[in-house]
Order: C-alpha cells, then structure tokens, then sequence
C-alpha cells in the first residue's frame, strides 16, 4: 500500500547544477520546487480544497446579496405602493401635503369598521420611523381614531381590534423616541397611548419598559425645549394610565415605570411631574414590585442591567414618591414598610462607592480648581492620577441625605415585635427571622454609606424599641430595647448556633461568605438559597456587633451587672442604658461565640484567605443581586497590578473578612474587660489552650517572633530610608492630586503604589506564618498569664541576643566590644568601642537622680536597651564605695522611678488618683505654658518650642526607664492607673484589628481618672427629667495651676469646646450621650495626649508595643511591680541564696539562725512579709513567676553576732544582711524594728 496520493514512496533526488542556492535571477523567476513526498502532497490537496471552499463562500455570498438586495427593492416598491393606496383613502388628498405638517382639527371620523381596519392595516405595514412623511400619516390615522371613539361609531373594545391597536401603540411609542419627530405632533400620539391603555391595559402594561422609555426621551426632550401646557398634561396623564388599572399585568406597569421612567434625570424639573406621580402612584404597590424584581435570581434581574447614574436616580425618586406620598407628620412616612426598606438597602448599596466617593463633592466650581490645565484627565492613561468625582446631582443628594435623621432610624423598629419561640402572638414575619433580618440589611446600609454619621446612626438604633408580643392586646406599652431585638434575632441564627457550638464550624461559613459574585452565579438554586440564608445570618449578627459595641461605650458597670439571670429584667423606670443590658448568663453565651469566632479568623486566617483568593475577587453582591459584572482579576496601572477589592462578608460591600476581624476583636476585648475589672466569668472562660499544643507553644510563639522580625526588617528597608516619598501624600493633598503631565510625578505614583502592594502582601504573609503572634497581640487571654509572661521573657532574650551578637550577659557584651576593638586596632574602632561604654556609663547624683539620668541618658535612644554601669557619688563628687554587677544598675532604675514618680517632688510629670494610682499629669503642658508666658517667652519662640518639647522629652525618658525595668525584669514600686495602663495594652494590636484593638475613652475609665466627675456624668446619664435644666453646653472646662507674679501659684479655667460651635449646642435628652462620650474622650484621651503619647513613644522604643499588647491592664501592673498576692514563703525558701557563715555547708543544713528567720517569716502576717520584702528588695510585691525570677536572687549573708544590732540591706543586690540572733523573739522584733524604722541602705 502506498503511502502518498502519487503512488510512489520514494522521495526524488534534488539536483542544483547551477551550482547556486536560489540567488540568480533565473531562480528569482521561478517558483520554488517543492519536494515532493507524503506530508507535502496531503499539504497541497487542503489548500487546493480550502481555494474550492473559498470560492463558493464567495459565490453563495454573492447570490445572498443579491437575494436581499432584490427583498429590498422588491419590499421598497410594496410600501411605496401602500402608501400611495393610504394616501388615495384620504379626504381631501388634494390639501394632505399642507394640512399634514400643521395638523387638523377637523378630520372626519372613519365612516366603517372596515375602512378603519384597512386604513389601520396598510399603515402598520408600510410604516417606518425614519420618514417624516410616515409620522405624519400616523398622526392623521390617530386623530381620526380617535375622533371616530370619540363619537362612539363602533366598538373599539371588541377582541378583533385589540391586536391592530396594540400595534399600533408600538409604532406611536417608537415614534415618540424618535429625534425625528416633531413636537407637534406628540400631543396626538399621547392622546393615543392614553385611549390604547384605557381599552387593552393588560397589553400596554407588558409593554411597559417600552412605554415609559418613550416617555422618558419625551421628559429629557421637553425639559429642554419647554414643554407646553396641553402636553405636559397628556404626557402626565400618560405616565399614570398604566398604573390605574388593577389587574393581573400592573405589577409589570410598574415595573416599566420605575426601570425606565424613574431612572431618568431630573424628573423634578418637568413642571407637575412628580407632584402629579405623587399623588396617583400606589408607592406600596411600588415598593412590592422592585422587591419582587430585586429577589430575582442575577440572570433573571433588570436591575443589573442600569448604571450607577440610572440606580442613583432611581432610589432617589423611589425615595421621594414614598416620602412625598405619606403626611410628614404620619408616623407611616417615618416607618416605611418591609418592601421599602428592602428596596432601598438594595439600591443603597449597589451604588455604595459611587455615593461615597461623591456625596461630599457639593461645589462643581470647586471641582473645577482640580483641573490645573485644563486637560481631559479622562482615567489614568497617562498615569496621572484619575479625575475628580463629579458631584451628586442636588436632588439626589438631598433626598439620600434624608434617610439619615433621628427620627427615621428610630422608628424602624416601632413596628416591630420581639421574636419570642413558642409564644402565640408572635407574627410569622418575626418568629422566622425574616423582619430582623430586613431590617439589619437596611441599618448596615446606613452605617456603610454614611461611616462619617455612623456614630449617630449607631445611637439612633439603639435609642429604638419593639414591642414584646401581645402588648397591644394586653395593652400594654412595654418597650424593648433595639440591642435586645437584635441580639435575641442573631442568637436564634443558625449560624449563631453552629460556631457557637465548634469554633471549626466558622471556618466553611466564613470560606463560603468569601466568595465573589460571579462564583456565586454559578451555583446551583439550592446552593445559592442556602448562601443567602447564612448571608442574612451574618447581617443580623453584625448589626448586633455594631450596636453592641456602641452600648458597652455609653454603660457604666454597674448598668452592665445589672441583670444576674435571664429571667430578671430592668425595671421600666430605670435608665435606657439600663434597660439595654444583657443578662449575665447571656453575656457569657456571647463570649464563647466571640471566641470561637475570632479564634478561627485568626488560626485559619491563611486558609479562609486562600478560598477567598481563588475565587473571581469581586466581594459578594448577591445580597443586592445587581453587582456589575465581574472584570478582570486585574488590571494594570502603568507597570503596577491593582488587585481587586476583598471579597465581602455575607454579601454586604465594604464589609470583609478583615472588618468583621476587626470588629469581634475590638468587642471581644471590651467584654474582657469589663470581666477584668469585676470577674463575673469563670477563671478559665477565657482559655483556649485545648486548640494548641501548650507543649511547644512558647518555641513556635518564638519562631514566629523570628520570623516577624525579618519581615518588618525588609519593611523598614522598604520604608524610604533616603526619605523620597516621605512628603508624596502630603503634596499630593495639598495639589488636589493634580499635579500635571510630568514624569516625575508618575514614576512617584507608581513607585508608592509599589510599596503600598509590597506592604500588604507581606501583611498577608505575616497574617498566615504567624498565627499565634497574633492571637497573642489581638487576644491575649486565649492564652494562661504565666505562658504569656514566659513568652515575654523569651522575646527579650532574642532581642537581647539580636541586639548584642549572642552576649547577653553585660560584662560579656562589654568585653565583646573591647575585644572589637582590640582585634580591629584601627583609630576609628578603638575609638567607636570607647564611645560605646563611656555612653552607657553615668555618674549620678544622688540629691538629683532623675535629673542625672535623663542629661546622660537621653541620647542613647533604644541604646538604652544595653547594659548601663551607674557610678553614685555624693554632693562632693565623692564615688561610693562598691561594683556595679547589676544591682547598682537596679538601685539607680528604682531611684529614678521613686524620684520621677513622686508626686511632691516638684516634677509634677505624674499626679495620683483618689486611689493613689499614678498617670500623666494632663494640665502638664499648659502649666509649661503659662510659666513660660510668666517668664517672658514669646509663643512659637524657638526657646519656648523647645521648653514644651524639654518636658514632652521627659516623659518620653520615663517611658524608656520604665521599659528598661521591664527588659531587665527589675520590679519597681510604682502602681498606675488603670486607664493609663490599658493604653500601654491597647496600642493597636497588630493586622486587620489594630483600629479595633487601640485604645477608645469610655466612661467607665473615668472612674480612675476622676470619680467626682464620674458620678456627676452618671446621673446626667440616667437623670429621668429635662437635662436642659442644667444649661450645659457642648464645653469643658480645665483647669490648671498658674504662677503668681508675686511668687507661689494660683488657679485658673481654660474653656474648650468639645465639637465645632460647641458653644451654641446645648446638652439635650437626645444627645447627652454624645456630650458624656466627649467628656470622657477630653479628659482621657485629647487633654494628655501629648505628654501619653511621649510616654508610650520612649516605652515603645524599649518594649515592642506588640509585646505589651499581650496583656490586660491588671496584668501589666503585676509586670511592672510584681505579683500582689499573698508572699509564698516556701518558694522564697527554696529561691534565697545564703553567704557567709550561713553558706550551706556539705551536710546541706541550713545555720540555725537562718531557720528561726524562716520561722519568723510563716508567722508573720502578709503585709509585715511585704514589708521585709520591700526592705530587701526595694519592692512588696513577688515576681510573676515566683522568687525564682528574681535578679538578682534574694541573699542572705551574716552580719556577725551581735545580739542588738538591727538587721540591713543591699538593695541593690536584694541582700539581707542578718545578725547570728540567737532567738526566734529577738530576731522577730529586730527585724519588724529595721523594717518599720528604715535602717536604711548599706551598700556591700
């Protein structure tokens, strides 16, 4: 068998005897010879059967052509030939050319049916839009219809004329949106649409996105050419027709209306339009209608068809007729109905970002300052940054702007009744969930366009009530606070049930809720129904979460503790706040929701990221089911990829995974401390160790901190180390973002963007490789305290090792240093290595230690961090006897803090509390200020700037020298306020929860600060009467000490207003929580913000805020100064070290008087233990992890045998230097003498 066409196998001999290769000119001339062979052979028969293809492409093609150009001709001459027939029907043809253009008022009535029909027959055949001589024919046609109605020739409304009619409908609605036709001409085809409607309604009204597009073009049209009167009445009247009729078709009516009619622009300027549509719309039926099409599956929804101009118009009609539509002073005006509500929520939200990016752009004048040059800046092509926004059209805005007032948000809920399982009175829509679930869609809309309001909106939700069920019946006018509303509705989800039941449950319903729009499509109808359902779980639960978060702000303790069970409730007659409260028992079944949910978002962070990264990337927006379609993944920006917007949590934009992060975290936080402050939970509620391996926690904790370090190092090097972005954002808001078509602000741009992307992706990364850091930094007490402190040390010991090359110890890492500089003996290392530890040694005055300290210290910056030598010498410059090992070093850091911290000290840097506790001195600064403006300075002056930044210096120094203790782990005696301290705790956290996790001022932290003005803020809180009364306004008063000229100091107030024109808002009943929130916000957080946020910058330099962030305020205090329970003597036993004569000898017996010491101490009461505590150690209170922590170790050593000496210390050194006593009572009352007496220090 062959294996080619040519029946020869055997491939022919190529034979040149030119010689050359193709080059002559002969070759030129001729083709190429192609080898003959199989594969060129079967080559050669499909190109010459693709030429044969082609050609008869081209002749079918050609006969096709020719086919239709012929119908063409051939239809042409047919409707020339009709419109002759048409014309020769008419009266009086010989006058039709002129009375067509300027119309007829007295065209006779057709004189039969059937001379109509005919009439009507050839002009729905030969008519075409286009011909001007055609729109007037159907004028003719129309005015004679109607004329022979109008005279009541025959019946129009028999079903022989409903199909011609209908037609012919069409054709006149084709005509009106036509540029073609003449205005004079619309008054008759109106009069037309109106006469088809009123016969066949239920055709016109399935034709209804035609009708009311026609209408629409009539609007715009006649808007700007002046309509007259006749035809704004019919056009008027036109737009109503379809909507009067109650039958099977009008819910299609109104669905044209409103997807073709009320998107149109400016309907408010056509005059008596929407006055009109006002009162002859059903906006109920309106309403019903958009919810029905809204709930349409995506493929099936017209919505998504419009753009964000067209939805925009849309909701702002929508918003108007039903406003417009109901009495202002009607309750049903401010309580819409479940189908509004629905509506508006949808339509909100899928025009979120075009509302926020424009709602604030009031001025187009303003907008026109942006265009430096007046170039097109049409998107980015040029990487220029994109155009301004165009502001929102004033009707638009204004009519948006009203969703938003007291009134309105408060009475969503007026109608509303409790969800209470099993009780006979609850209505359908509130047993199964789904009114709480409406109205949760609508409040997280609000709060997500308006997020500069949302406090408001937040107070006016929970100012709202229900009603308990049978409370009308029985009638009663019992209100229920809208937090409990909503906390029953979401602890009744399933989803509430599930995560609360396994925290492992969250992670497929959070993987779920990350999928994009388009992934959503394509599920099947059951799957998408049940990713709705938990979609609508999560929107009630997160509803609750913003309200929550909002009361536990306003609620003092004891309105939190208030209800013990579930079966209490708060008297009718006590305070809303009050009222508001959750029973404790329900408070805990929260927290371990909150738990199990934070603790998945958090440990499977990596993978609920993932599922969401592998989907399309445009968040869920199916919960509106009118999201644009998804574009690409992408898209490129110059050289830069943008990426996508995060998918969104149960389908609600702007709302992702990281902000419900946030948002538990923040909560969950504001829970545990309350719990911290009063324990109402049990002692192991918090912990979540059964999710980890305790075993080797601390080393993997230990690995991630290593692993975070060299991430942040490669984002500090990535931070513009050179400085040449630093002040890109500052001037490009200053430019308005427009800075012209230069180079280098594009390659600035993109260089930013780069780093932005850079930035976050290695968030990301941090995010997935560091689990555990994060919990530890975000919710700490997952994890047991004593963990936690371990882990804490062993962050130290790394940054020590890091820091000094391996040699922790300070004698090796000094000797290190040297060795440098004796291995490299260059000028320059020598040099370097003796800068190095004279910086790091001091000589301090004992009369003046802080002052010493700080003029020494200062510049060393985070260098503080290394081991420092301290020289004490007296007022003679005399050097104290002694080495410096360490314990001088903890002698000096507790001098400094004892002389800092002293409140009578004339520093004045800290003052206490009613409860001794210590914070910043909040009129710090302006006393400075004063002095200064008393000693002559000039405000601004260069010496005045740098006496303010002098005093901002030291509590920054403070802060370093309290980080200092803590790195070592040296205890100081110094206790701090609360509130103070949960600022050194809440510095951010770390990740998507670092807003949520900073420190908020509340009212309950005012109790350490001020309890005169606690109590005062209280009962204005829960006063029952007009708090006007008080004649308060939206002002605080400071007060301050002020130099006299005559010596000494006296008082004087400082007046601030707490909001712009704070003067002139008075403190009502309505926003009396707003003006408490203020209050505590100044005195917390605005009054000593300067001389905290110095303090917390020095502590910063020394402790990682991160590290800090890992435990409570309480727990921060037992860090700083020690354990405050009760002195376990045993372990002190078991932790001292003995010198001397008291030295364990081989038998390993103890000295007889070291024993009667031991037996003194268990008979000692535990304040006389902390007292000889104090007196060996400097401190009362005992490391946090036992005596054997403590550095350097507690000693004793004998001080001879001398039965009336007293006993003393090294303080430095926590040496007890005790007498060979001889007896238990004269060692007890030695001892308890030196201790009560001070026998004072005595260094070794």
């Amino acid at each position: 068998m062959f294996q080619s066409f040519s029946g020869n196998s055997r491939r022919p001999r190529q034979i040149n005897l030119s010689g050359r290769h193709g080059s002559g000119p002969a070759s030129a001339s001729r083709q190429p010879t192609v080898p003959a062979g199989p594969q060129n052979t079967l080559a050669t028969a499909q190109q010459e059967r693709l030429l044969r293809q082609q050609e008869r492409n081209r002749l079918n093609a050609a006969r096709t052509i020719q086919r239709r150009w012929r119908g063409y001709k051939s239809r042409r001459r047919v409707r020339l030939d009709q419109r002759e027939e048409w014309d020769q029907l008419q009266p009086a043809r010989e006058r039709l050319d002129a009375s067509l253009w300027h119309g007829r008022d007295d065209l006779p009535p057709f004189p039969s049916e059937d001379r109509c029909l005919l009439e009507l027959g050839l002009l729905l055949q030969f008519f075409d839009v286009s011909d001007r001589d055609d729109l007037q024919r159907l004028d003719i046609l129309s005015r004679r219809l109607l004329k022979t109605a109008e005279v009541g020739l025959f019946d129009f409304g028999r079903g022989a004329w409903r199909l011609p009619l209908v037609r012919l409908a069409k054709k006149s609605l084709a005509a009106l949106a036509s540029p073609e036709m003449p205005s004079s001409l619309v008054p008759g085809q109106l009069s037309l649409l109106i006469f088809g409607t009123g016969i066949f309604p239920r055709d016109m009204a399935r034709a209804s996105t035609q009708y009311y597009g026609a209408l629409s073009v009539l609007v715009q049209r006649e808007t700007e050419d002046g309509p007259g009167r006749d035809a704004r009445r019919l056009l008027i009247a036109s737009a109503l027709a379809p909507l009067r009729p109650v039958n099977s078709e009008t819910t299609s009516a109104y669905e044209g209306f409103a997807l073709a009619l009320l998107t149109t622009p400016d309907l408010q300027d056509y005059p008596g339009l929407l006055e009109e549509l006002r009162s002859g719309v059903n906006t109920k039926l309106l309403a019903t209608t958009l919810a029905m099409l809204l709930k349409r599956t995506p493929a099936d929804s017209r919505v998504r068809s419009l753009d964000s101009d067209a939805r925009l118009w849309l909701l702002a009609h929508f918003i108007h007729l039903h406003r417009s539509a109901n009495d202002p002073g009607d309750s049903s005006a401010w309580n819409p109905e479940p189908e509004h509500i629905t509506v508006v929520s949808y339509l909100l939200w899928s025009v979120a970002d075009e509302i926020g990016r424009r709602i604030d752009v009031e001025d187009v004048a303003m907008r026109s300052l942006y265009d430096v040059d007046g170039e097109d800046r049409e998107g980015d092509r040029d990487g220029q940054p994109p155009q301004p926004p165009m502001p929102l059209p004033p009707f638009v805005r204004k009519r948006i702007l009203s969703l938003v007032n007291q009134r309105s948000v408060m009475s969503l809920l007026s109608h509303t009744v409790l969800p209470v399982p099993g009780h006979s009175s609850t209505p359908p829509e509130a047993r199964d969930g789904s009114e709480a679930r409406r109205l949760a869609s609508y409040a997280l809309t609000l709060l997500r366009i308006f997020p500069r309001r949302a406090d408001e909106i937040r107070m006016w939700l929970y100012l709202g009530s229900t009603s308990r069920p049978g409370a009308k019946s029985e009638g009663s006018d019992h209100r229920v606070p809208a937090i409990k509303y909503f906390w029953t509705a979401a602890r009744d989800t399933q989803t509430f049930r599930a995560i609360g039941r396994d925290s492992r449950a969250a992670i497929e319903l959070l993987k779920q809720n990350g999928q994009s729009a388009s992934a959503s499509d394509r599920l099947g109808a059951s799957q998408t129904r049940a990713q709705e359902d938990v979609d609508e779980d999560w929107r009630v639960i997160l509803i609750f979460f913003e309200l929550y978060s909002f009361v536990l702000k306003v609620m003092d303790d004891e309105e939190f503790f208030s209800l013990r069970s579930t079966t209490s409730d708060a008297d009718q007659g006590s305070s809303w706040t009050r009222q508001s409260a959750l029973p404790l028992e329900e408070v805990k079944e929260l927290t371990t929701f909150l738990k199990n949910l934070a603790f998945t978002m958090y440990w499977n962070a990596s993978e609920i990221s993932a599922a969401a990264e592998t989907e399309d990337g445009d968040g869920i927006q199916s919960y509106f089911s009118i999201a644009v379609p998804s574009k690409a993944v992408t898209e490129r920006h110059g050289d830069v990829e943008t990426n996508p917007p995060p998918a969104s949590l149960a389908g609600v934009s702007g709302m992702t995974v990281d902000y419900v992060k946030g948002i538990v975290t923040g909560l969950l936080r504001m829970v545990y401390e309350r719990d911290s402050r009063r324990r109402f939970l049990p002692t192991d509620h918090w912990l979540m160790t059964e999710r980890f391996d305790m075993q080797g926690f601390i080393p993997d904790v230990v690995a991630e901190e290593e692993n975070r370090h060299r991430v942040q190092k490669v984002d500090d090097e990535d931070d513009d180390p050179e400085g040449l972005w630093a002040d890109a954002d500052v001037e490009d808001s200053r430019s308005g973002g427009i800075i012209g078509n230069h180079h280098t602000h594009r390659t600035r741009a993109l260089e930013i963007l780069k780093r932005r992307q850079r930035k976050a992706s290695r968030k990301k990364y941090l995010e997935a490789i560091t689990p555990r850091l994060e919990i530890l930094q975000n919710m700490p007490f997952f994890i047991p305290f004593p963990t936690r402190v371990q882990i804490f040390r062993a962050f130290v010991l790394l940054d020590q090792r890091r820091r000094r090359q391996g040699h922790v110890d300070p004698d090796q890492w000094r000797m290190s240093i040297m060795q440098g500089s004796i291995f490299h003996p260059s000028l320059e290392s020598v040099t370097r290595g003796s800068d190095i530890i004279s910086k790091h040694h001091a000589k301090i005055r004992r009369e003046s230690v802080f002052d010493d300290a700080y003029e020494q210290f200062y510049d060393l910056g985070d260098g503080l961090k290394e081991p420092i030598q301290i020289t004490f010498v007296d007022k003679f410059d005399t050097v104290e006897a002694g080495i410096d090992g360490g314990g001088v070093t903890k002698e000096f850091l507790t001098s400094v803090t004892k002389e800092a911290f002293s409140p009578s000290n004339g520093f004045d840097l800290f003052v206490e509390n009613d409860h001794s506790l210590l914070h910043p001195n909040p009129a710090a600064v302006d006393e400075r200020k004063d002095f200064l403006r008393h000693a002559g300075l000039k405000e601004g002056s260069p010496d005045w700037n740098e006496q303010i930044r002098d005093l901002l210096r030291r509590y920054e120094f403070l802060g370093r020298v309290i980080g200092k203790c803590l790195y070592e782990g040296i205890l100081v005696d110094v206790g701090f306020a609360g509130f103070f301290l949960l600022k050194w705790a809440l510095t951010g956290g770390s990740g998507s929860a670092s807003k949520e996790s900073g420190y908020r001022a509340n009212l309950n932290d005012l109790r350490d600060l001020d309890e005169q003005l606690y109590q005062g803020l209280l009962k204005l809180k829960n006063y029952p009467g007009d708090v006007e009364d008080f004649s308060l306004n939206f002002t605080v008063t400071d007060t301050i000490s002020s130099p006299r000229a005559a010596g000494g100091t006296s008082t004087r107030t400082i007046t601030r207003e707490l909001k712009p024109n704070g003067t002139n808002i008075p403190v009502t009943n309505e926003n009396r929580l707003v003006y408490i929130s203020y209050i505590a916000r100044h005195r917390l957080q605005v009054q000593p913000h300067l001389q905290t946020s110095a303090f917390l910058r020095g502590l910063g330099e020394i402790i990682q805020p991160s590290w800090l962030s890992m435990f409570n305020q309480s727990e921060l205090q037992t860090l700083v100064g020690g354990d405050s329970s009760e002195i376990d003597v045993a372990d002190l036993r078991d932790n001292t070290l003995y010198g001397g004569v008291y030295s364990i000898g081989d038998d390993q017996q103890e000295h007889s008087s070291v024993k009667l010491f031991w037996e003194v101490m268990r008979t000692l009461s535990d304040s006389d233990r902390r007292k000889v505590l104090k007196f060996v150690t400097s401190t009362p209170r005992a490391p946090l992890l036992g005596f054997g922590q403590l550095n350097p170790r507690f000693s004793i050593r004998d001080a001879g045998p001398d039965q009336d000496r007293l006993p003393t210390t090294s303080t430095c050194v926590n040496l007890l230097k005790l007498p060979r006593y001889s007896s238990a009572s004269t060692l007890r009352e030695k001892l308890l003498y030196a201790v009560h007496s001070g026998a004072g220090f005595d260094l070794s």
